[in-house]
């Protein structure tokens, strides 16, 4: 398979399998438990139907939407991920390449392999900071500080990790930042010559962010859910999000966030966004869609903050019918982590392209020429 053969993200997955080790490729595939949120978070807009209209004179259309301040192209951006130059040597360089040829926005982790600094000075698009709150303050302070030094334009405190989820997956397969090889794995490492030539040819790997303060994920092998257990600080509460909403003091997210109570809260400490999340499945089995909680947070506070859907994108009419729910964006990873696997920078950009004609194309047969005609009239729910 050839990328220029993969017209959907189902098709950029399987080229991302042939390439990968199996450790890494399920790393990025897998998710908790008996990942039935992972599937449902898909699965939730099959049960959305659109209602077009017609005659609508849609020659010219506008897919710009502005979310935390931010002016974006297209309404839907790259939630920030980690580990990423594990699944292609140019990790989060590629994916902010890409980002910035479609203008829109990008996020890097506190967990990411490229620095803030070096992202700072080379994209120039929208950036996003994801922000992990360490037991190390020290070390959340350095991330914060570095971030506003680089003019990071808004920043997002994940707040659904207080501890690791259950990833099977990577329990069966032994997989490690960075990969420990095993006898279970050598064999899949092996038959992937390609990756492990790029893969130690280039740079050494580690986690940019964290190397000063912490040999965990780049000198000590360790499974992410260890991570999260053992190095996040889980006495973070709400005063501590609001701290750092306040030193922070640029447009600020909460991610994670999937009950109107708590999406209240995150008004009330100042906050710019929230993203309506489950961490792609990977941490709560069984807690609902994002896209199944939208409406409710939506009409709770929709009308004082940015409410972004972030999870389970795969098609353009995802994207549009999240919107018509009220959604001011959507963002999602693993639709652009299998392309980045697939042919780095080409292959994100592959990925973008494809979604952005799909939700032009959609839109169009919608009958609607902004994203502001998008609303609730256009939904049925079974």
């Amino acid at each position: 398979m050839r990328l220029k053969d993969c017209h959907n993200t189902a098709r950029l997955r399987e080229l991302a399998k042939k390439r990968l080790p199996g450790p890494i490729f399920h790393y990025i595939d897998g998710a908790a438990d008996d990942e039935v949120t992972y599937r449902r978070n898909t699965e939730a807009y099959n049960d959305c139907d659109l209602v077009p209209n017609v005659l609508a004179g849609v020659e010219e259309i506008d897919l710009s939407t502005t979310v935390m301040g931010q002016k974006l192209d297209l309404p839907l951006f790259l939630s920030p991920t980690a580990l990423q130059r594990l699944f292609h040597h140019d990790g989060e360089r590629a994916v902010g390449r890409a980002a910035e040829k479609f203008g829109t926005l990008f996020g890097i982790s506190s967990l990411g392999t490229v620095s803030i600094e070096k992202i700072g000075s080379t994209i120039k698009s929208p950036k996003m900071f994801q922000l992990y709150f360490h037991k190390d303050k020290g070390l959340t302070k350095s991330m914060i500080d570095r971030c506003i030094e680089a003019n990071f334009e808004c920043m997002a405190l994940t707040v659904d990790t207080i501890v690791g989820g259950n990833r099977e997956r990577d329990l069966c397969t032994g997989f490690t930042s960075p990969p420990r090889l095993t006898l279970k794995s050598l064999l899949s490492f092996a038959t992937h010559p390609a990756w492990a030539i790029n893969h130690f040819t280039h740079e050494k790997f580690e986690l940019s962010q964290i190397k000063d303060y912490a040999k965990d994920g780049t000198n000590i092998a360790t499974s992410v859910s260890d991570y999260f257990t053992n190095m996040l600080d889980q006495s973070m509460d709400w005063k501590a999000a609001e701290e750092i909403c306040q030193y922070w003091g640029r447009p600020f997210a909460l991610k994670g966030v999937m009950s109107v109570e708590d999406a209240k809260r995150a008004v009330d400490i100042g906050a710019s966004a929230i993203m309506v999340s489950n961490h792609g499945g990977r941490q709560l089995d069984g807690s609902r869609a994002p896209f199944d909680q939208l409406a409710e947070i939506v009409d709770a506070v929709g009308d004082q903050i940015d409410v972004i859907c972030d999870g389970g994108i795969r098609r353009g009419t995802h994207v549009l019918k999240a919107l018509s729910v009220g959604a001011k964006a959507c963002s999602g990873g693993r639709f652009y982590l299998y392309a980045l696997a697939a042919a780095g920078q080409a292959g994100v950009e592959k990925a973008l392209s494809n979604l952005r004609a799909e939700i032009e194309r959609d839109m169009k047969l919608m009958g609607c020429k902004s994203i502001a005609d998008l609303n609730r009239n256009n939904l049925r729910f079974r």
